[in-house]
């Protein structure tokens, strides 16, 4: 069997083209068992897995617990705000306790760039980001990824545009590697504002026009503000961004071609996205959704082989 290069998933900066495809190409196998009527594996039937959640999430959490549970493995959840942190214990006393209860996997989202990749020096089992603060969110990129090769065929030669907070944004940056290493060209568009400074040293094309972005790219991937990660003000108002950078389904219709219309979640609608441009026929939002509990299986299942 083909293996991973790396025993950890820190960030898609850290592992090859062939490792995403690999992931891939499991993921149609497990994509398959999803829709059967019994949809569960024993592929990890001797495995624990930790969901160690320092930051709200939704979709992530539960897209990892139903991929943990799709594999059969005992799954712990741990979320740090009914916890001993909240006493002051550190990251790595925490990790090691839940450690100590002989668990084998840890999944983990964290509010500080780097937490995943600290951890994984520190201890044995398997570590899986599922988001370090404005940094990355691998399993985030790879499902929209994968999602774009189930609609179009291929990402290699598509021209993928990422509009939005791209400044604040983990899903943005793991974007742009896992769009670069599978072949496709890569556009980021936002106020001046919400762009970092070195955003053009990552290879990337800039455009401040969201009109021009869209009549250029083959899938628009849109980002919500991140509000919540903004220590100041980085626009007039929601209201002057919407105007600007909001997108419509009247916008998406006056293009001379079908666009895919992409979200990571959660959509704030009204604002980057209009509710009738989220629900139109160019939106793949929910399979992106759907192929995410696929992807997370995959990645679950490569990396308990690499024990």
């Amino acid at each position: 069997m083909q293996e991973l290069s790396v025993r950890h998933l820190l960030g898609i900066k850290d592992i090859t083209a062939e490792d995403i495809q690999l992931i891939f190409e499991t993921a149609d196998n497990f994509k398959d068992v999803l829709n059967r009527p019994i949809k569960k594996v024993p592929s990890l039937r001797d495995i624990t897995i930790a969901n160690v959640f320092f930051e709200n999430s939704t979709r992530t959490r539960l897209s990892f617990e139903l991929a943990e549970k799709r594999l059969s493995a005992d799954v712990i959840n741990f979320s740090s705000s009914g916890s001993s942190v909240k006493k002051g214990e550190t990251l790595l006393d925490t990790v090691n306790n839940i450690l100590a209860m002989k668990v084998d996997m840890i999944v983990m989202r964290h509010s500080s760039p780097g937490a995943p990749h600290f951890l994984s020096r520190h201890i044995d089992a398997n570590i899986v980001n599922a988001g370090d603060g404005t940094h990355e969110h691998p399993t985030q990129a790879l499902l929209d990824s994968f999602s774009i090769r189930e609609k179009l065929g291929e990402v290699a030669g598509k021209k993928v545009v990422i509009i939005g907070d791209i400044l604040h944004s983990r899903v943005a940056l793991s974007n742009i590697f896992a769009l670069q290493k599978l072949g496709a060209e890569v556009m980021v568009c936002g106020p001046v504002t919400l762009l970092p400074k070195y955003i053009k040293e990552l290879g990337v094309k800039v455009e401040f026009d969201v009109r021009k972005a869209l009549a250029w790219c083959d899938v628009a991937n849109v980002l919500r503000i991140q509000l919540e990660r903004q220590q100041m003000k980085y626009f007039p108002s929601l209201r002057e961004y919407t105007l600007y950078y909001g997108i419509d389904k009247k916008m998406l219709d006056s293009l001379d071609k079908e666009i895919v219309l992409m979200h990571p979640g959660p959509i704030n609608r009204g604002v980057e996205l209009s509710s009738d441009a989220a629900d139109s026929h160019h939106s793949i939002i929910l399979n992106q959704v759907e192929n995410g509990v696929a992807i997370r299986m995959a990645v679950l299942y490569l990396l308990a082989s690499k024990q």
